[in-house]
């Protein structure tokens, strides 16, 4: 047996290394999560755009797990090749089927780009080859960096994460050199406000759902939900007032279209504003490090820290099939309530002063508990489990 030694890797903010046996362990704590708080009525077919990594794979752990659904998903990651032992959503998406397979449920991976129509009619054909029922969950929970414009091939739209009429400035953290460093980040231009509302936006999720439906592989009273954010003051700058929150508007409007056509049949188009979370889609944010830095330093002596897995179950348990909806005036769900709470913000808004790069230091409150949240991310720092891999496990797995 020859075992791989796994050194790990960050750059500035992006991981560049995984262990897979840290993956797996973590993929079982949030599977038990779900188990312990016991079975509810909700889907039975569930497909998952985007179900490879952070609420889209806890919203598929949920419907497993939870609602013993049959799950479908469309994930986008690079698989092991020569030296590079994968990306994370490669290993979640296998873990997840060797789980799921064991539990008697019924799974399937596609390793594809869910902007494509061939992706598309991968998963219609699926469903209409391999399934007896319609897909009567349809989770939209994709942050992509790109998108091709379906009409016209040799157009791609490039999403970007900038403020919208202002400059703005702000610390991040750098993870690699362990210190906060000053981000300046100037205002998008028309196109890129326009691009990245294409690539972040509705019009695909609307895409999918018409193409589904069309194709008869979608459910009468079917329920689709789309993943939002909010975010405190603090964050308002670049994300709310910036393109990412232009783009999310403009997901709100696709959803009121989107209810108009599956409300008559029972069915119905939601969003969900989310909490703030660590991700590796949020670690790029300008800011954003910081200011969760500050809220787990806060949700931890509060005792009122929620994990992703926990988030999501309570999202789909509580609001989505179950009887304690919480919406704003625009009809969105708002699981995000415990974070934005006057008590919380206040405690996070005098934490961020103090952070600033001068000031920074590794015992600085919440940066323990971000690197490790991070870290875990690629399966580093995940208790009982060893920095080591043995290639010869690849020619086992089954994605």
């Amino acid at each position: 047996m020859t075992v791989m030694q796994l050194a790990e890797k960050i750059t500035g903010t992006v991981s560049r290394s995984v262990n897979p046996h840290g993956l797996e362990r973590r993929l079982e704590q949030q599977i038990k999560t779900v188990r312990s708080r016991g079975h509810y009525a909700g889907a039975k077919c569930a497909l998952i755009l985007g179900g490879s990594a952070s609420y889209g794979l806890g919203s598929r752990i949920t419907a497993a797990f939870g609602q013993g659904a049959t799950t479908i998903s469309v994930g986008y990651a690079r698989p092991p090749q020569d030296e590079f032992l994968g990306a994370t959503g490669w290993w979640n998406q296998v873990y997840f089927k060797r789980a799921a397979e064991r539990a008697g449920l019924t799974v399937q991976n596609f390793n594809a780009n869910a902007f494509l129509p061939s992706t598309k009619r991968l998963v219609i054909d699926y469903v209409r080859q391999e399934l007896t029922t319609p897909i009567d969950l349809l989770v939209y929970s994709i942050a992509a960096p790109k998108r091709v414009n379906p009409a016209n091939p040799d157009e791609v739209w490039r999403s970007v994460i900038k403020p919208i009429g202002q400059t703005v400035t702000d610390f991040s953290l750098d993870l690699e050199r362990e210190k906060l460093v000053e981000q300046t980040v100037a205002p998008a231009t028309p196109a890129e406000i326009a691009a990245t509302t294409h690539v972040m936006g509705g019009e695909d999720w609307e895409l999918w759902v018409k193409t589904l439906r069309d194709a008869g592989v979608l459910a009468s009273n079917c329920k689709t939900i789309l993943f939002s954010y909010e975010g405190p003051a603090a964050t308002a700058a670049i994300y709310h007032d910036g393109t990412l929150g232009r783009a999310k508007r403009a997901a709100e409007a696709s959803a009121r279209r989107l209810n108009q056509g599956l409300a008559p049949s029972g069915g119905e188009a939601l969003i969900s504003v989310n909490r703030s979370a660590v991700t590796k889609a949020s670690a790029v944010i300008p800011g954003f490090s910081r200011y969760m830095m500050a809220l787990l330093a806060v949700e931890q002596a509060q005792g009122t820290h929620e994990t992703v897995v926990e988030h999501q179950d309570r999202l789909f348990r509580d609001m989505v099939y179950g009887s304690q909806r919480q919406v704003d005036d625009q009809g969105r769900l708002r699981p995000d309530g415990r974070e934005l709470t006057s008590a919380t913000q206040r405690a996070v808004e005098a934490l961020l002063p103090t952070m600033t790069p001068e000031k920074f230091t590794t015992t600085m409150p919440g940066y323990s508990a971000y690197r490790r949240e991070f870290r875990q991310l690629s399966g580093f720092d995940v208790p009982g489990v060893a920095p080591e891999f043995d290639p010869a496990e690849l020619a086992h797995l089954v994605y």
